[in-house]
């Protein structure tokens, strides 16, 4: 049984999310991701000026004059969320935690796929796969996407992108897009990251809390790692270990972003201290000029 609160704030989340999306994305969102392609849809009769490639000889034959094809954009696409559901997901020192923000991210995209009548699912990975939602159309289940998302309790705590993917690619057959909504703490997945941005049309949604790249000093701390459950005693009055701190996150950074840029895959980044529609509809607008 879900907590009342829990149901209360899928609804809340239902609400922001679903206004948002038909006053903001929902052109964006169809416009940038196409269709599979074009499909038959019926013949009409040949008038000056219809393309002469779209002529239907065996139609016309039969008839006794020119008739020429009309075609749809085969619309339905295949939309999967992975979402990173490891112990470092739950760190925010602002407004919300990483993983708040990926809830509003994943009701946002969900929403989109549903008013666009495009199947959407989701896999939850920490450094297993935790859960499997198949592709489905509807608003139930983009319901039932948000609800695993805020209320789903994983049993690991690690980060194993190359699991999730991998998985991903055993499973998900068809080409569509993916949104990896994730902190990409993580090494070692490169290859499989680099299969999938092949296969599919990957988006890396990166989450982060400034705390993570900016340490306050505040003396002698205790740190523990969320996911390995280490703790260490760290002087952050010292300026050297706050700076390599600091650098050891930013260089784990850039190298996610330069695979990023070397497969071609686009990236969106969220910060637990700011709003996400700005950056969600700039990415949008971004790759609607690349497409014309």
């Amino acid at each position: 049984m879900i907590p009342r609160e829990f149901l209360r704030r899928i609804r809340r989340l239902e609400i922001r999310t679903r206004k948002l999306v038909t006053d903001t994305f929902a052109g964006e969102y169809h416009s940038i991701f196409k269709g599979r392609g074009m499909e038959f849809a019926e013949v009409r009769e040949y008038v000056a000026g219809d393309d002469i490639r779209l002529i239907d000889w065996n139609v016309s034959s039969r008839m006794g004059h020119l008739y020429v094809k009309q075609f749809v954009e085969e619309r339905e696409l295949t939309v999967m969320l992975l979402l990173d559901a490891s112990a470092s997901s739950h760190f925010g020192t602002r407004v919300r935690t990483k993983r708040d923000l990926q809830a509003e991210i994943a009701a946002a995209l969900a929403f989109s796929a549903v008013l666009n009548n495009d199947r959407v699912g989701m896999l939850i990975f920490t450094d297993r796969v935790e859960k499997f939602i198949p592709p489905k159309k509807g608003r139930m289940h983009a319901l039932s996407i948000i609800r695993d998302v805020l209320y789903f309790e994983p049993t690991g705590r690690g980060t194993s992108l190359d699991t999730a993917l991998r998985y991903l690619i055993n499973t998900v057959k068809k080409t569509g897009v993916v949104f990896i909504l994730s902190d990409f703490i993580d090494d070692g997945y490169e290859a499989a990251f680099r299969v999938a941005a092949r296969k599919y049309d990957l988006i890396a949604v990166v989450a982060e809390d400034e705390r993570e790249f900016e340490i306050p000093d505040i003396g002698l701390v205790a740190l523990r790692d969320a996911e390995s459950g280490q703790e260490q005693i760290v002087d952050t009055s010292s300026p050297l270990i706050r700076r390599k701190m600091s650098e050891a996150m930013r260089r784990r950074r850039e190298i996610a972003s330069r695979l990023f840029v070397s497969t071609g895959v686009d990236k969106i980044e969220l910060s637990t201290g700011a709003s996400f529609e700005a950056r969600l509809q700039s990415f949008f607008a971004s790759r609607a000029r690349r497409l014309r």
